[in-house]
Formats: structure tokens, sequence, C-alpha cells
């Protein structure tokens, strides 16, 4: 059979690691042409200071089935992003999905504090990197996106919009990054539509990144014995999970049934079929919801 993504061609912004690696991955898996970018390359680290690189991730979409091409680009210069599109129509002449993952904040917020009692330095780079980058990156790529219909562009963030628009996100510059990021997939999907293309927000649930594998001092081959530290732990799911959920939305001929929607990994399971690696369909934002924020004991029965 063939791939249902072969010749398409996709950018995820913000791939060096956690759902953009396997964004990345996923669509490569599906047959497709994938430019990973970020700041953390094997020329150097950025601030996150971890060891995860572009290149690794370009590696393990060539070896998924796709083609993988690592960029290093800072998505808050523009030069950069302009370049980096300017490359891709050079080398492809056009491109199918933009996924903007880009976030790299995750050292500067100052968690359940206050405004007043926030760095405003730390706050206002926050919402540089978690929005501008989105915003620069949307500038330059769209125009190359909607020479052709049928066009897919992602905005990657946490929660729902139904979620957030009811609940405090942890502090006010994590708050309005995450709910800003919502909002840029309706605007754009406004302005897309016009050009037969489809923006979508979308979320994990508890995504078990390399970071949150560390926190909890488990690899995703012994992941469930983080239980041991936080019963809730069982919901959560590996970042292919919504990887899957990327390709399933890009394959999809009536994408545009999504248009300036929010959603989440766990629901888009249901609606096309595919599953975490373990071969279940997590319900984060349901289990959170309905089990961990009404208080009741953990169990993740019918929720994967």
């Amino acid at each position: 059979m063939t791939p249902p993504l072969e010749g398409k061609i996709a950018l995820v912004a913000g791939a060096t690691r956690g759902a953009g690696r396997q964004i990345a991955v996923q669509l490569g898996a599906a047959g497709a042409t994938v430019y990973a970018t970020g700041r953390s390359s094997r020329a150097g680290r950025s601030e996150m200071d971890r060891p995860e690189t572009i290149e690794e991730t370009a590696e393990l979409v060539t070896a998924a089935g796709g083609t993988g091409i690592a960029v290093r680009v800072d998505h808050l210069v523009p030069e950069q992003v302009r370049d980096l599109v300017a490359r891709i129509d050079a080398e492809q002449g056009r491109l199918d999905v933009l996924v903007n993952d880009i976030w790299g904040a995750d050292p500067l917020v100052t968690w359940e504090k206050p405004v007043w009692e926030q760095p405003l330095d730390a706050g206002f780079r926050t919402l540089r990197l978690a929005v501008d980058t989105h915003i620069i990156t949307s500038h330059f790529a769209l125009p190359l996106l909607i020479r052709n219909p049928g066009g897919l562009v992602v905005e990657m963030g946490d929660g729902t919009k139904a979620y957030n628009d009811n609940n405090y996100r942890l502090s006010v510059f994590y708050d309005l990054a995450k709910v800003s990021v919502n909002r840029l997939a309706f605007s754009q999907a406004h302005e897309l539509k016009p050009h037969g293309c489809t923006a979508v927000a979308l979320t994990p649930g508890w995504i078990r990144s390399e970071a949150m594998l560390e926190h909890f001092g488990v690899t995703e081959d012994n992941w469930r014995d983080g239980a041991a530290t936080d019963p809730n732990f069982l919901i959560s799911e590996s970042p292919a999970f919504v990887g899957r959920a990327v390709a399933a939305l890009a394959a999809d001929e009536d994408k545009a049934r999504w248009n300036g929607k929010s959603v989440d990994a766990g629901s888009l399971s249901k609606v096309y079929g595919f599953t975490d690696l373990d071969g279940s369909q997590p319900e984060g934002f349901r289990y959170i919801v309905e089990v961990v924020d009404a208080g009741k004991p953990s169990d993740v029965t019918g929720y994967r």
C-alpha cells in the first residue's frame, strides 16, 4: 500500500524532543518528508540544556519510513525562519503540513506564584518563546502552504480551549501562553479557509516526554512504575500518541471539519482509530476533568 502521506512535505517547528519529535516521526512513518527544526543540535545546545538534537529526530523520521531533514533554526529570529521556508520552497516547491510546536520555556516558568511574585524577564521570555515563535513561523510558512488546497496547520499546546477557558494553568504567563496558542489556531483557521486549508489546535494529555520520564525515574519500557509516585501517571501517554493524531489529521481528506477547533489526542483517537504504543487509547483530558479535578480516587478504568 502507498503510505498515506507519500509526496507530502511537512515542517515540524520545535521537533527536538517530546511531542514535536514524535509528530515528526509519525508523519515520516506515514511517508512524509519532514523538516525537523529547533535550536538543540549536535553543534550546540539551547537554553533547555538537554541532550536531544534535531539531527537525531531527522534520523528517526528516516528510520520510520519517511525522509527526515534537520535544520537548526531559532524561530524567534525572522531571518532564520524566512531562510528556512525559502529552502523548503527551493527544494520541494510546496508545504502541506505546518506544526507549530515551539516551546522551550520549561526552565523559565515559575509555578503557582501570583503575577506580582513572577520574574518579569522570564515571564515575557516565556511568552516570546510560546507565542511569538508560532506567529513568526506562520508568517513566513503560510504563503507556501496555501499554494495548494488541503494544507494543514497544527498549533500544539497544553489543554483544549474548553479546559483552559475554565481552569487556571498554574501561572499567569503559562496560562496566557497556552490560551494564546489555541486562539492562534482559531484565527488562522479564519484566514486559511478561503484557500482550502485547515488550522487546528491540538493538545496531548499527560505526555511522557523525555523530561517527564526522567522526573518519574522511569523509561518508556517501564513507565507504569511511575504510578508508585503518582497513581494518576497510569493515564499518561507516549509522545507517539499525539504524533499519530497529527498524521491522521494530515491524511484526512475531510480535515476541514476540524478547522478552528481545539481537540485532544484522546478524542481524535476515537474518530480515527489510532492507538498509543501499547494499543490503548488514553483519554487524558476526560480523565483529568472527571477524576483528578473531581478529587476522585485514581482509576484509569474506562479511560484507556
